[in-house]
Parts: structure tokens; C-alpha cells; sequence
């Protein structure tokens, strides 16, 4: 996918940053078009407009990754999410998708299960960096990475930094590293379970051993 880089060629469009499942085209495919990832038990409806993203690119996001809460889709596992707190000195793997505003609010509205009418300020989560655009959900926080190209870069998470963790599925970790391994095809399976074995909700469930031979399967 390649779409013109030059600033200002349309102001609709908005970079998502996916750090989790979505790393994984197909699946994060299943949000716009609709239907049901390989891995999940859950359909998506898709959203309204269901024109492919423009573009797609890899992301270092400076915020650490961690496992909390129960996810349905994912067996009852943890689900991951990224912290409040930005540090330079960290690096969360994460994938950009170029898509419109209208599609990012359908692809929240998937996320948290909402069916009502979503509004999302993205001009105050510029100007603010991050804010909560709905109280008490799990991705009602969408926060303002930069930009890229002169189109800026949101993603979503918590409100706060949840306290108690999480073990993720083994499906879920799977389709994570698939998607490491598709956006980053030259890392290695050491550098991949070396990432995500120190994640809050993996290490205190999994050993070392058990990361890397799961990480291997898919490498």
C-alpha cells in the first residue's frame, strides 16, 4: 500500500497505532471489512466505510506494554494495553495504519463493544496529548503520538495504568509475535521473546523457556 506522502493531502486522514493483535494485517483487516480473525472467536462487524488502509508502516511507540484485565476473545486472557507515562528510553513494537477519522471510531467502537454514537475530539488530543474520551472503558484513552507526514499518529488504552496484570492467552501472545514478525521480518526469535517475556502479565505467568519455544513456533 503507498499512498502520497507530501503534507496536507488530506486532512481526514489519521495514522492508528496498533501495538497488539491489530500488529497483524489480516487481523487488523477484519475491523474495516468485517468478519472474523483466524485465532478469535469473535466477528466484527467492520466498518461503514470499508476502504482498505492507504498505507501502513512500522512504529517504535515510547511506552511500555503490559497485559491486564480478561478478554473474551482471547480465551479470558490479558489484554495488552500500553501506559500513560511515556519513557525514551522504552519501545513498544507497534504498526501504523493510514485510515480516516470516521474509520478510526468505528475500529474504538469495535474495540470497547460500543454501538451508540462515538464522537472523538481529535484536535483536543493534540493540543492535550491524550484525553479520555469515554469514562470507565478499557481503550477510552486516545492519545497523540506525533506525526508522520504531516498526518498524526493516535492509539488507545486505559485511563490509568492498571495496577493488577493479566496472563495472555497463548493464542493471544501467538498472534502478537506473528505480527512482530510481519512488521519487523528481520528481527530475531530471541529479540521477540526477549520483548515480551519481561511484559507485566508474561513474566510472572510463563517461563523464559516457554516464551521462546512459543515465539520459535512462529518464527
Amino acid at each position: 500500500m503507498n499512498t502520497n506522502k507530501q503534507a496536507g493531502q488530506n486532512e481526514d486522514l489519521v495514522w492508528y497505532a496498533s501495538y497488539g493483535s491489530n500488529l497483524q494485517e489480516e487481523r487488523f483487516l477484519c475491523y474495516i471489512m468485517g468478519g472474523k480473525a483466524i485465532g478469535s472467536n469473535k466477528s466484527n462487524p467492520g466498518c461503514k466505510d470499508k476502504t482498505p488502509p492507504r498505507d501502513t508502516e512500522e512504529i517504535y511507540i515510547e511506552s511500555e506494554m503490559y497485559f491486564a484485565k480478561s478478554s473474551s476473545v482471547w480465551d479470558g486472557g490479558g489484554m495488552a494495553f500500553i501506559k500513560t507515562d511515556f519513557n525514551k528510553g522504552v519501545q513498544t513494537f507497534g504498526r501504523i495504519y493510514l485510515i480516516t477519522k470516521e474509520q478510526f471510531v468505528d475500529i474504538v467502537k469495535q474495540e470497547i463493544n460500543f454501538t451508540g454514537e462515538l464522537t472523538i475530539d481529535f484536535d483536543r488530543a493534540i493540543n492535550e496529548n491524550s484525553y479520555v474520551f469515554k469514562d470507565r472503558s478499557l481503550y477510552g484513552n486516545i492519545i497523540y503520538l506525533g506525526n508522520q507526514y504531516n498526518y498524526p499518529i493516535f492509539t488507545f488504552t486505559n485511563e490509568r495504568n492498571i495496577a493488577i496484570t493479566a496472563k495472555p492467552s497463548i493464542s493471544y501472545l501467538k498472534t502478537i509475535t506473528k505480527g512482530i514478525i510481519e512488521v519487523f521480518p528481520n528481527i530475531s526469535a530471541q529479540e521477540i521473546a526477549d520483548y515480551l517475556f519481561v511484559k507485566d502479565g508474561v513474566y510472572q505467568h510463563y517461563s523464559k523457556n516457554e516464551i521462546i519455544a512459543l515465539v520459535s513456533e512462529q518464527k
